[in-house]
């Protein structure tokens, strides 16, 4: 498990400013992404618990996001630059350096988790456990909105991410391993792609009963 961490680490320090400066004006060009956040922020506001993880925040502008939504969001982050910058850019918020195999969440605390691309660089078998994760934190009724790279296909896709190798999933498969670590997804929005990878841009909205 090390193995991709470190890499995945590494490769996400080298590039802080130039991500960080392709993302700040925080989904401005990308419509379903920006609107799924807002019914998801929404949704947490309405389980009367505001509490919500960005688990894999980068610069953290999706954070500073759900904070303007209303919610008392903080950024998690296994990259240390990254979390760097995300303080420095939004010294109200709070962020920490953390795995989203191993958040330092107590158990049920939380309204929401956001997941925004962040588990594409998880090998597919390592995938179940870190849902597992996503749930222990969730309080019940709380939602998990996960967001990724989805191949019309019945397999998986490793591919060549431009910051370091990732995986595109069908969207009934990553729907499965939801249900499989004990959530109910309510809500799925497929798109075509806003790059030039020709993957579809999937999200899904679920919950834990």
């Amino acid at each position: 498990m090390a193995g991709h961490q470190d890499e995945t680490r590494a490769a996400y320090d080298g590039v802080v400013e130039l991500y960080a400066s392709m993302f700040a004006n925080r989904l401005q060009t990308h419509p379903f992404s920006r609107n799924m956040i807002g019914t998801f922020a929404e949704l947490v506001r309405e389980t009367g618990n505001p509490r919500a993880a960005d688990v894999g925040c980068g610069p953290g502008h999706l954070t500073a996001m759900l904070h303007e939504m209303g919610l008392d969001a903080f950024g998690l982050d296994l990259s240390p630059g990254m979390v760097d910058h995300a303080r420095r850019t939004h010294p109200a918020l709070r962020f920490d350096e953390a795995l989203m195999e191993a958040l330092p969440v107590e158990d049920g605390a939380l309204g929401g988790v956001l997941a925004h691309y962040s588990m594409i660089h998880t090998p597919p078998g390592e995938l179940p456990a870190l849902l597992a994760e996503q749930v222990r934190v969730l309080a019940p009724g709380g939602l998990l909105l996960v967001s990724f790279f989805a191949t019309d296909g019945p397999e998986l896709v490793r591919f060549d991410h431009k910051v370091t190798p990732a995986y595109s999933w069908p969207v009934d498969r990553f729907a499965e391993l939801l249900a499989e670590a004990g959530l109910v997804t309510f809500a799925q929005l497929l798109h075509d792609p806003a790059s030039e990878r020709g993957f579809l841009d999937a999200h899904l909205l679920a919950r834990r009963p």
